[in-house]
């Protein structure tokens, strides 16, 4: 069969159905047994479905897969696969195991409430044998539900699960393909996917921090976080309720300037808004916009660039939301606390072009209104002019004669703000001219990053370096 053809539903659930090898359970809370339902409608499921169950009461779902803290969350997901992949393998794998590939599927979610106040947000994986007597394969995402009512919720979360189910058993060599094939039969406009692990034997040797990229870059959704250790996160279990202090950058490679901001930024930011340092999230941000800057996307060079950023030990995001209003309205989704940008003082002029806010009806001024009403701030870090030496600060940044007063109006007010302390002997560092000294097996260009940025390019002759290992980092 042509898996670049687009099947519906009801002809993936239907094939699961018909095929022989694939057997196992379905255990579902949260929004009703949406996903196995799909099976037992289009027929032939005594083929495919060992048992369907569904443990609503808390104290009854304790009982089965243990406490758990939320019941809408991932240690609550994974205890359901476990659980039921083991009683599968328990019960049956003595008769059948010879000839058959057992399978748990599982989700926990909150659809919408007969209030319409919560969250509509859920987990779903499958834990399954790709081939009878097989070690043990999984793929967990995280799913948000973005229609306006219960049934149409219900509705895309049981496409999802088939989705999910079919790509498993027949995509599982083609994780990219297998990705997209997620919202066949949906759209981005009611199902967002922004977190996905794949692990065990099928996949031993795909990169999840590219899987991630893939989220993104196929609209599934619109930003994608992996750890310093290159675990995938999802963003609301990282982001909820805490300060989050983020750089965007190209960090092409990542520099003691990059390193700099931070450092001086967290240190003001915790003071300024009166929040402790352990409670702030800090990000470092590639958008989806620089990682294609010069063509189709390089997946080398994202990883050379997600590596070094865990060579320095920092959470890394990666969005598609070029404008700066569009990331603060993502991050104030998860939080009310505040919210830091750092960024360089000549980034303000790219702020304060009006031709990225054609689209909006109020323009600049609609921007800056969804930019700073989520307790957001900007810390500005200065810019040192090699040809003429100035060093432009929030002082005495060139602006608009028609935006001045706009611009004295939010320094003022706060908003945006000097970056008090920083290194001055680092300002005539440029990621651009480092990435040409590496190129040209200038040696210079290891004064200009941190120790362990240095040691990671050198070892992993990242950005096309050339040299014999000699280059040592000071």
């Amino acid at each position: 069969m042509d898996t670049s053809e687009v099947l519906s539903p009801h002809q993936k659930a239907l094939r699961i159905n018909l095929d022989p090898l694939r057997y196992g359970s379905f255990a579902e809370i949260g929004a009703g047994q949406e996903v196995v339902r799909w099976f037992f409608t289009v027929g032939g499921a005594a083929g495919t479905i060992s048992k369907s169950m569904s443990a609503y009461d808390m104290k009854v779902s304790d009982a089965i897969y243990g406490p758990c803290e939320r019941y809408v969350c991932r240690p609550r997901l994974e205890a359901m696969l476990e659980h039921e992949h083991r009683l599968n393998s328990q019960r049956l794998k003595d008769t059948r195991g010879d000839q058959t590939a057992f399978f748990a599927f599982a989700d926990t979610v909150s659809a919408r409430n007969f209030h319409g106040t919560n969250e509509c947000h859920g987990w779903m994986g499958i834990k399954y044998q790709a081939h009878p007597r097989d070690e043990d394969s999984q793929i967990i995402l995280h799913v948000r539900m973005l229609d306006h009512d219960n049934p149409s919720q219900q509705e895309a979360l049981g496409i999802v699960g088939v989705n999910l189910l079919y790509g498993a058993f027949f995509l599982h060599h083609r994780p990219d393909q297998l990705i997209k094939s997620l919202l066949d039969g949906l759209s981005t406009d009611r199902i967002e996917i922004d977190m996905i692990e794949f692990s065990g034997i099928e996949f031993r040797h795909v990169d999840n921090r590219i899987m991630s990229l893939r989220l993104v870059q196929l609209g599934l959704s619109r930003a994608a976080m992996f750890a310093a250790d290159g675990t995938v996160l999802q963003p609301s279990e990282v982001l909820r309720k805490k300060a989050i202090l983020i750089e965007r950058g190209s960090f092409r490679p990542v520099t003691k300037v990059n390193i700099d901001m931070l450092e001086n930024a967290r240190t003001q930011f915790a003071e300024e808004a009166d929040v402790e340092g352990e409670s702030i999230v800090e990000l470092m941000e590639i958008t989806m916009r620089n990682l294609t800057s010069s063509g189709d996307l390089d997946l080398q060079d994202f990883i050379a660039r997600a590596e070094l950023l865990e060579a320095a030990g920092k959470t890394v995001l990666i969005s598609d939301y070029f404008e700066y209003y569009r990331l603060s309205g993502y991050l104030a989704q998860y939080t009310n606390k505040p919210i830091g940008i750092i960024m360089g003082a000549m980034s303000l002029h790219q702020l304060f072009d009006e031709h990225y806010y054609t689209e909006l009806e109020g323009g600049i001024l609609e921007a800056f209104g969804r930019l700073f009403k989520n307790n957001t701030r900007l810390y500005i870090y200065p810019f040192l002019d090699p040809e003429n030496n100035v060093l432009y600060k929030v002082n005495n940044f060139n602006i608009k004669p028609a935006q001045e007063e706009l611009y004295g109006y939010l320094v003022t007010c706060g908003l945006i703000r000097q970056l008090s302390q920083y290194d001055e002997s680092l300002l005539n560092i440029f990621s651009r001219d480092v990435l040409k000294r590496i190129r040209d097996n200038d040696a210079s260009w290891k004064q200009m990053v941190p120790p362990e940025i240095c040691t990671t390019i050198i070892e992993r002759r990242f950005f096309g370096y050339q040299g014999n290992g000699e280059l040592k980092p000071n």
